[in-house]
């Protein structure tokens, strides 16, 4: 299975919905997740495809699609409404189930998150849901449409600029926001639901939040998004909600795997997809991690840069070597610190060589020749070695999975 594949699937109306199905780094995925966008967003929402990400980063493959009308999809936006969305959802839920695997998780970013509350009752094998910044009434979104809502009553439709774009918007789509009870559905849900949402959202207050909460039944969670906007424009922000939604759902979902059936590779996988500049996904074994560069030059600033990845390999190595040879030997060796640094020097033949700093810190009732033999040690450690003696790299190009 590729990591990121596009796919197209029909929804409830005949129209041709499209979408991304992203899976982990080299790892054959235990959870499913479908991602909701917000009202009149698409896909490729800046927020959407970092909170994906980071469930990647822990696991879940994961769906996120154009809704009827939208970006990729086929119909028209403006004769849809809050049942169409409703039931994309609900399609986007049947084809994982018929093509990958049923979706443990939904996640709905608000407008999305309140469809998503009402889709879920529909979704047998979704065990948790998550809203991000939603209303906890649809007739919220009326809002949105500001002195174009009496000419939609009066003309039967009407021309509505939202996120710059315009849509014919038709009295069918506002009839569908008034005839849903958000609250009638809530509580009836079977299902874990967690809340996210910021103080500060000027978009969609964050009194919802708290409707939405109270007409849940537990388990059930609210977590305060301090500082953020309703886009969640951060990439920081969106990074965390994503980890933090893939930490809370563990909790509330069945073991679909075995930890020997995951599949992982031995090889250490990375992966870089073209919308982002630095931050890289890395996969060791089953242990995920990000590689970045700092703001300063155009990164995110999510992991650490590649020669620190090197250095801190130098590093682990150094304090692991020391603390197998302090068992080995009997010695009381409390604690290893390491700290290190990385530079470049030009040679007295103008070449540039990479230096290595180490810094070691021992911690124990030790006498002046065993810390002597801890530095003679230190430089036997098997990365160290390495370093000093250098590498071959052997490099091939291969095809893409299909």
């Amino acid at each position: 299975m590729a990591s990121t594949k596009k796919v197209r699937f029909q929804s409830a109306n005949g129209n041709e919905l499209v979408g991304y199905i992203q899976v982990p780094v080299n790892q054959h995925p235990e959870h499913f997740a479908v991602l909701a966008h917000c009202f009149s967003c698409t896909k490729n929402l800046g927020a959407l495809r970092e909170i994906g990400r980071a469930l990647t980063q822990e696991g879940f493959g994961i769906l996120r699609f154009d809704m009827t009308g939208l970006g990729e999809s086929e119909g028209d936006f403006g004769q849809t409404g809050f049942v169409s969305n409703i039931t994309d959802i609900v399609s986007a839920y049947h084809f994982l189930e018929a093509e990958y695997q049923a979706p443990d998780l939904l996640v709905g970013h608000s407008f999305g998150g309140t469809a998503a509350l009402c889709a879920a009752t529909m979704m047998p094998s979704t065990e948790a849901v998550v809203t991000i910044g939603s209303p906890s009434d649809p007739r919220n979104v009326l809002k949105r449409f500001g002195e174009s809502l009496e000419e939609i009553q009066v003309k039967g439709s009407a021309t509505v600029k939202l996120e710059g774009r315009p849509f014919n918007i038709s009295q069918k789509f506002v009839e569908s926001l008034l005839s849903d009870d958000l609250q009638e559905e809530v509580a009836t849900l079977n299902k874990a639901i967690l809340v996210i949402h910021s103080p500060q959202d000027n978009v969609v207050t964050v009194d919802n939040a708290k409707r939405i909460y109270d007409f849940a039944k537990h388990p059930k969670s609210f977590v305060s998004l301090d500082g953020a906007d309703h886009m969640l424009t951060n990439k920081r922000d969106s990074n965390y909600v994503g980890k933090l939604i893939a930490s809370w759902a563990k909790r509330y979902l069945p073991q679909r795997l075995d930890y020997d059936d995951l599949k992982r590779s031995q090889a250490i996988t990375v992966r870089l997809d073209d919308d982002e500049k630095f931050t890289t996904e890395i996969m060791a074994r089953h242990h995920s991690l990000l590689a970045d560069e700092p703001e300063k030059v155009g990164g995110n600033d999510f992991g650490p840069a590649p020669y620190e990845l090197v250095t801190a390999g130098l590093g682990a190595c150094t304090a692991m070597t020391l603390q197998m040879y302090a068992r080995r030997k009997n010695w009381p060796l409390d604690r290893v610190e390491v700290e290190l640094d990385h530079s470049k020097e030009v040679d007295e033949a103008g070449e540039s060589v990479d230096i290595f700093t180490r810094k070691i810190r021992i911690k124990g009732a030790l006498d002046e020749i065993q810390r002597a033999r801890f530095l003679e040690i230190a430089n036997k450690c098997p990365v160290h070695r390495t370093l000093e003696k250098g590498s071959k790299v052997v490099t091939e190009l291969v095809p893409l999975p299909s």
